[in-house]
């Protein structure tokens, strides 16, 4: 074969591909698009979804065809373009995975301190109370007996009593974990739930609440074994009672929702916050677990004092850092590749390979 044979087989070899990637280049176009919306799929509408796939469909078969006939640059670049779109389509327990963490570390923090005036509102209900049951026990013992049974308060005396410098076996530890897990979304439930009577439930359990911790932190630092509860609960103190709050403040959103309807139904202005509602719940619900293990595990653990003490202003500025600035945007750093999609970012010509 002569060299001017070869070289116009070659030079007709790249004119098809040219014309190919003419042809093809906005299908790429679309599909480069889709995927740069960053949705995970279950965020994505039907229609989205299923254009998606069927833009995969093609550039798979676009794939196979530049393998068998053009440059390498091409192929290169389908084979990316193929292997995001399988990610996006059928990577999804992983995306589950990352839309959880997204919720918990992003949405979650975001809605509370949109809705930060609930949460407010919640502290307030549920710490006053508190001040005024632990300074009420500590002044008068009587007054503690008024609020609670003393079977329950000699039962929180006993509790404490010995302390925790032994500590307790593993199976203790692990039953007492799922007890507290039950215990504490027990009490989170009702501080939310009762926001469907308008409110009213969620004001009385946060101030309930307060008040019966408030007195039996008293009554126990009263009888003189207060440095064994403080220790106790310095370490999952934070999540807990914040979850706690917070859950409480969504109860009041949920309860403002039914009386301050904006002209919807009830119903409607319910599902309107249903969104909110869920992030609250779900990031409560996180820390709740969080504390269950903190309280199951470490908590009565034989650690010295002053590590648990550090371990509470660690964990204290976490809850702090997490809900004061998770999920705040950030600054966007310039790609390598430029500000165009991955299929502009081929604007040299096509003459190697590359799609105008």
């Amino acid at each position: 074969m002569s060299a001017a044979t070869r070289s116009g087989r070659a030079k007709q070899g790249a004119e098809d591909q040219d014309a190919f990637i003419a042809r093809r280049k906005r299908s790429w176009e679309e599909l480069e698009a889709l995927l740069s919306v960053g949705k995970e799929l279950h965020r994505r509408d039907g229609a989205e979804i299923s254009q998606t796939a069927s833009l995969y469909r093609s550039v798979c078969a676009d794939l196979m065809r530049a393998r068998a006939s053009y440059g390498p640059e091409l192929v290169r670049y389908l084979d990316g373009l193929a292997a995001r779109s399988h990610n996006t389509l059928y990577g999804t327990r992983a995306y589950r995975l990352i839309a959880l963490w997204e919720l918990v570390a992003r949405d979650f923090p975001r809605t509370l301190r949109r809705r930060w005036r609930f949460f407010a509102l919640a502290s307030a209900l549920f710490y006053l109370p508190f001040i005024f049951g632990l300074l009420g026990t500590l002044a008068s013992s009587d007054f503690a007996t008024t609020i609670l049974p003393p079977q329950q308060l000699a039962m929180m005396e006993e509790m404490y009593q010995q302390g925790f410098d032994a500590g307790r076996d593993a199976a203790e530890d692990s039953a007492m974990a799922g007890f507290y897990v039950l215990n504490n979304v027990g009490i989170a439930f009702r501080c939310f739930a009762t926001g469907i009577l308008f409110g009213v439930g969620s004001l009385f359990f946060s101030i309930y609440n307060g008040l019966v911790i408030g007195v039996t932190l008293g009554w126990v630092i009263r009888v003189g074994y207060g440095a064994n509860i403080l220790t106790f609960i310095c370490s999952h103190g934070p999540f807990e009672l914040t979850a706690i709050v917070i859950s409480a403040g969504a109860g009041l959103q949920m309860g403002w929702a039914l009386i301050k309807t904006d002209g919807l139904t009830r119903l409607a202005s319910l599902r309107a916050q249903a969104r909110e509602l869920g992030h609250l719940i779900m990031g409560a619900a996180a820390m709740l677990v969080i504390a269950a293990g903190l309280e199951g595990f470490w908590s009565p653990s034989s650690l010295p004092p002053p590590v648990k003490w550090t371990a509470s202003g660690v964990f204290t500025l976490l809850v702090i850092a997490w809900l004061g600035f998770g999920g705040r945007a950030r600054r966007p750093h310039p790609s390598p590749l430029g500000a165009t999609t991955g299929g502009a970012t081929w604007a040299k010509g096509s003459s190697k390979g590359r799609p105008a």
